[in-house]
């Protein structure tokens, strides 16, 4: 006989608590990653949303391109800013960084 019998029997078929075993790891991982990535830049996308709902006319606010503006008119999806006196520029609202000062509303604001 060329193999012995203690080497020819072969491993033990893999069982079902190996395989869950090797998946605990991966699970792990991808509980830190949420916890660590995934679920504080949703709540910041969510914060930077509300900001930029809250926008209103008089609140002065810091682009992503640094620029510091005076909102002047409110729209869907833009604002037009006063970058300087009788300078106005239309800004998209996803592109305000963060807002400096916030104006108290007036009866006939947006």
């Amino acid at each position: 006989m060329l193999a012995s019998p203690a080497y020819a029997q072969g491993a033990a078929a893999p069982g079902g608590a190996d395989f869950f075993l090797q998946l605990i790891p991966l699970i792990l991982i991808f509980v830190i990653f949420y916890f660590f990535l995934i679920r504080p830049q949703q709540q910041k996308a969510k914060q930077h949303k509300a900001m930029i709902d809250a926008l209103r006319r008089g609140d002065q606010v810091i682009t992503q391109g640094g620029l510091y503006a005076k909102i002047v008119k409110v729209m869907d999806d833009a604002v037009e800013a006063e970058v300087a006196p009788n300078v106005k520029v239309k800004i998209v609202k996803a592109t305000i960084a963060a807002l400096v000062s916030k104006t108290e509303p007036a009866a006939n604001d947006n």
